[in-house]
């Protein structure tokens, strides 16, 4: 007697195992299981490793605004203008037109230690840009590191005190008046420039975390339908 075996029909979808690179995820869309690159990270791109260790950073950052500050406070005591006092029987006068010159050396450090803060604090600030916002900190601090050698520098050179000139000068002798700050403002025009550079640089260099386009099923489907 012949038997014979009717084929099986399947009127349900049959499971099959996924092959290799199959799955339903659409164009340009890979599988969230994937392996991804050594140091790569979901939304944010790898961060590079700093240059330098911290206390080389520091170390040179420091020697720059010593260098700068002494070029600077030289620079301030040949340029700055000063005021001239008119030696007579009762000693020096000003006149009207002196007058406005005896905030001369404020205004002359101000320029100079802005400019120099603004154009080495934008470039140390670049060169430490990998260190974080630490890089603000450090780039201040050699500012006003700057900023004091600058005056030191500067009063070194060009401080002549004027009573014991006046008491060896003749009447109608004309003697400059002392280089001198007249207030402890100008210092701070150093960490200014150091800032507004650094604040200019972030803002020109920022940029937002990527923002995914397409999104990834939050399920996987591990089976495809067989008609």
């Amino acid at each position: 007697m012949d038997e014979r075996v009717a084929p099986v029909r399947h009127t349900g979808p049959v499971s099959q195992s996924p092959q290799p690179g199959q799955g339903h995820y659409g164009p340009g869309q890979s599988s969230p299981y994937a392996p991804q690159p050594f140091g790569a990270s979901y939304g944010a791109p790898p961060v590079p490793a700093p240059k330098l260790p911290w206390s080389r950073a520091i170390a040179v950052t420091v020697a720059v605004f010593l260098v700068a500050g002494a070029i600077a406070g030289w620079a301030w005591q040949q340029f700055a203008p000063l005021a001239q006092y008119t030696v007579d029987e009762n000693g020096g006068a000003l006149g009207e037109q002196q007058m406005t010159r005896v905030f001369g050396p404020d205004g002359m450090y101000v320029s100079i230690g802005f400019l120099t803060a603004l154009v080495l604090g934008g470039a140390l600030f670049w060169w430490l840009r990998d260190y974080g916002p630490w890089a603000v900190g450090v780039v201040s601090v050699g500012a006003l590191i700057g900023a004091a050698v600058a005056w030191g520098v500067g009063m070194l050179l060009g401080h002549d005190p004027l009573q014991p000139r006046l008491e060896a000068a003749k009447p109608g002798d004309l003697l400059d008046a002392p280089l001198e700050l007249h207030t402890w403002t100008p210092l701070a025009a150093w960490l200014v420039g150091a800032a507004l550079a650094a604040a200019i640089i972030s803002a020109l260099t920022w940029r937002a975390e990527p923002v995914a386009t397409t999104s990834v099923p939050a399920t996987s489907e591990s089976s495809a339908q067989v008609k």
